[in-house]
C-alpha cells in the first residue's frame, strides 16, 4: 500500500508541477502578445481624407485594441519629411506609436515585434500598397519585406 500511495502522490504533483509551467507559460506568451492593450497608448495615423485603405488601416489598429486619432492632410509630404521617410519607403499612411512611425499597411506582427524589441531605430515601413496586407484587399500573394529605418536609411526588419 505504501508503494502505491507514493506513486499517487508522485502522479499527482508531477501533474501539478506540468499544469503550473504550462499554465504560467500560457500568460507569458500571451502577455507578450497583448502588449499593446495594456499600454492602451493612443496612435496617430496621418493619412488623407479620402483614402479607403488609410481608414481599411485604422479598423485594422483599432480592432487589435489601439485607441486611433486620425489626422486628415491634403498632403502627407510634410510628415514624411518630418520623420525622414524616403521616396522608396513610403506609402499612404503614415502611423506614429510611441517614439516610432510605422509606415504602411505593416502586419501586425512586426508592430508586435518591434514594440516587444525597442531597437534603437526610428520606426519601421512596408513600401507601396501590398495585396493582402492590413486595410488592403485581396490574399497575400508573395513575402512582406518590413524595413527598419534610421536617419532616412533602411535594411531589412523581417519579412513575413
Amino acid at each position: 500500500m505504501t508503494i502505491k500511495n507514493n506513486l499517487i502522490k508522485i502522479t499527482v504533483l508531477t501533474a501539478l508541477l506540468l499544469s503550473f509551467f504550462y499554465i504560467f507559460n500560457f500568460f507569458t506568451d500571451k502577455k507578450d502578445a497583448l502588449a499593446n492593450i495594456d499600454n492602451k497608448q493612443i496612435v496617430e495615423v496621418f493619412k488623407t481624407p479620402t483614402c479607403g485603405c488609410c481608414y481599411g488601416y485604422v479598423l485594422f489598429l483599432e480592432k487589435e485594441k489601439y485607441k486611433v486619432k486620425q489626422t486628415d492632410m491634403r498632403s502627407l509630404h510634410s510628415i514624411k519629411q518630418k520623420y525622414n521617410i524616403p521616396i522608396e519607403m513610403q506609402s499612404c499612411h503614415t502611423t506614429i506609436m510611441g517614439k516610432y512611425f510605422i509606415e504602411g499597411h505593416v502586419p501586425i506582427e512586426a508592430i508586435n515585434k518591434l514594440l516587444k524589441e525597442q531597437p534603437d531605430i526610428d520606426g519601421i515601413a512596408l513600401p507601396g500598397m501590398p495585396i493582402g496586407t492590413p486595410g488592403m484587399p485581396g490574399d497575400k500573394d508573395e513575402p512582406y519585406v518590413i524595413y527598419q529605418l534610421t536617419d532616412g536609411k533602411f535594411s531589412v526588419f523581417m519579412t513575413i
